[in-house]
């Protein structure tokens, strides 16, 4: 059968599509866009498919995310084949998933593995991106798909005399494949956000010795992983269709029943028998199920924090430890909360050792050791769960220019902005899934990647429908945007706290809340109304010839 023609302009583009990254993102694009009849390109800078799960292999590595919903829905058949061994998936099975759906689907012969995007320039007289790849190739495509990730872009520190240690480094988002034994060693461990949650317990019963660097502590919430089980597993494939509407109709795309009341509305007995019932379920059912006001009222917000901080004191035996453990910086849930059902038992292990790195700095390395401006820490082995320039990184890493030769790196050098997380204004035919002001990271990233490249696909296939060219968001509908996300933004409580929502954690970052919070749901209404009104918000220009020019209000 013949495929329906691809739009071409005056020149010919080696592919109509290229699409960045090849995790749940990037392979969902390659299908979905292949299927439309699209000439896809993908590059992945990793050696196979996965994205974050294909890095990310530290110890205890997995997603904080059950897994029967972190998983893709566009597929019955795959719904039905594909058997979830725990409730939480660890990373191995995660990227057995995802090698199983790239075989599935025959992705792989569209992807070019071991080769990253270095530079991307736009050619205003053709309207074509050019594009130069780690493997010295150029090449030239109609639309750019970015599915490179949000938390993708490694955060390296530069503490003084690092590169002098004498240990084995170890970064948990780039953990050597072939494992590592930490077996009669001391260890040090930088971190203690969700990876240095996952990985600490871990190596704590491998080590000689375990040195925790905390620089801010953490509100752990416990998993209660385990097998999935026979009769859930039949459950759930027997109820993927409802389960699946309960994650597209909710504020975080899970399938959670959204609670109605506040927590300073229910008298103290009854609200703590609510977050003991949850609590006992684990996951983030703590902060979806129980009350409506955790997020936008301090007061509400903070007897959750203090349900959690009795919980943190009653498990660590050392008083002062389980102080230094309790955090104090930020409300809860307005940094990502990890998930763990060993974390804070580990503390009551002899050979762990908990530094505050707040109250004592890091100073410097020597070949040997680290050593705060108080105490030296001998190490042979250091392992930095230093984080990600996440959100923007994973763009402001490649030299993208746009418009008038405006490089990405430029138009954010304030701070982030986009158009509904899927495109920016001078960087035509760009789209980017689960961009900066999208809800991305507080949503069910299969959920929310699904969502994009959907609506990117219907977007391209509604440009060839009506011969055009080009789309870009205007200036004018990106601000409204990035205006209306920071007013939402701003009745809760996320921006009270310096996280790497804000960019906190990279020196010299601009600081702006870069997630939507309006919730998954409303999001998705509002893409589509926007889509509905034929793409109110963006406008566009018509193939060379074309009869009418096109153009939408925005």
């Amino acid at each position: 059968m013949t495929q329906p023609k691809s739009p071409r302009t005056r020149a010919s583009p080696d592919h109509d599509v290229v699409v960045i990254g090849a995790g749940f993102a990037g392979l969902y694009a390659v299908h979905k866009l292949r299927a439309l009849g699209f000439a896809v390109q993908g590059f992945e800078r990793g050696g196979d498919v996965g994205g974050v799960w294909y890095w990310n292999r530290y110890p205890g590595a997995r997603c904080d995310c059950e897994s029967y919903y972190y998983s893709y829905s566009f597929s019955r058949e795959l719904e039905q084949e594909w058997d979830w061994s725990l409730r939480y998936s660890e990373q191995p099975e995660i990227l057995a998933y995802l090698s199983h759906v790239a075989d599935r689907f025959d992705l792989r012969r569209s992807i070019a593995f071991d080769t990253a995007v270095e530079a991307m320039v736009f050619d205003e007289e053709t309207n074509l991106w050019t594009l130069t790849t780690t493997a010295g190739e150029r090449l030239t495509t109609r639309f750019v798909v970015s599915a490179a990730g949000c938390i993708s872009a490694i955060q390296r520190p530069r503490f003084a005399g690092l590169d002098d240690f004498a240990g084995d480094i170890h970064y948990t988002a780039a953990w050597p494949h072939e494992g590592v034994d930490f077996t009669g060693k001391r260890v040090g461990v930088i971190g203690t956000g969700a990876s240095g949650v996952q990985a600490i317990p871990i190596i704590a019963r491998q080590a000689r010795h375990l040195t925790v660097f905390q620089r801010t502590a953490n509100y752990v919430i416990p998993a209660r992983n385990g097998p999935m089980g026979e009769e859930w597993r039949a459950w759930v494939k027997a109820h993927y269709d409802e389960i699946r509407a309960k994650c597209l109709a909710s504020p975080g795309a899970v399938p959670f029943d959204s609670p109605h009341r506040k927590a300073v509305e229910t008298p103290e007995a009854e609200r703590q028998a609510v977050y003991e019932r949850i609590w006992k379920l684990g996951g983030l059912r703590f902060f979806a199920e129980t009350f409506s006001d955790l997020i936008t009222d301090k007061a509400a917000n903070e007897t959750a924090a203090e349900f959690v901080r009795a919980h943190i004191r009653a498990v660590v035996k050392d008083p002062e430890v389980a102080e230094r453990l309790i955090p104090r910086s930020h409300p809860i849930a307005t940094k990502r909360p990890p998930l763990d059902d060993d974390y804070y038992e580990t503390f009551n292990r002899p050979n762990v050792t908990l530094v505050d790195i707040a109250a004592d700095p890091i100073d410097h390395f020597t070949a040997h050791a680290l050593h705060t401006g108080k105490s030296r820490y001998d190490l042979d082995a250091l392992v930095l769960a230093t984080g990600f320039d996440a959100m923007t990184g994973a763009l402001t890493r490649i030299d993208i220019r746009g418009r008038g030769g405006l490089t990405l790196k430029d138009k954010w050098a304030e701070g982030a902005c986009t158009y509904l997380g899927l495109g920016m204004a001078g960087f035509p035919n760009l789209f980017t899934v689960t961009g900066p002001f999208s809800p991305s990271v507080v949503a069910n990233m299969p959920t929310g990647v699904e969502h994009h490249v959907d609506w990117i696909a219907d977007c391209l296939a509604y440009m060839r429908e009506h011969d055009l060219a080009v789309i870009e968001p205007t200036q004018a509908a990106e601000e409204a945007w990035v205006a209306h996300a920071g007013e939402v933004a701003s009745a809760t409580l996320y921006p009270q706290t310096n996280s790497w929502y804000v960019g906190a954690n990279i020196p010299g970052k601009p600081r702006r809340f870069m997630v939507y919070l309006g919730g998954f749901s409303a999001y998705r209404e509002h893409c589509a109304g926007i889509a509905s009104k034929g793409y109110e918000g963006f406008a566009f220009a018509p193939q060379p010839g074309a009869e009418r020019a096109h153009a939408a209000a925005s």
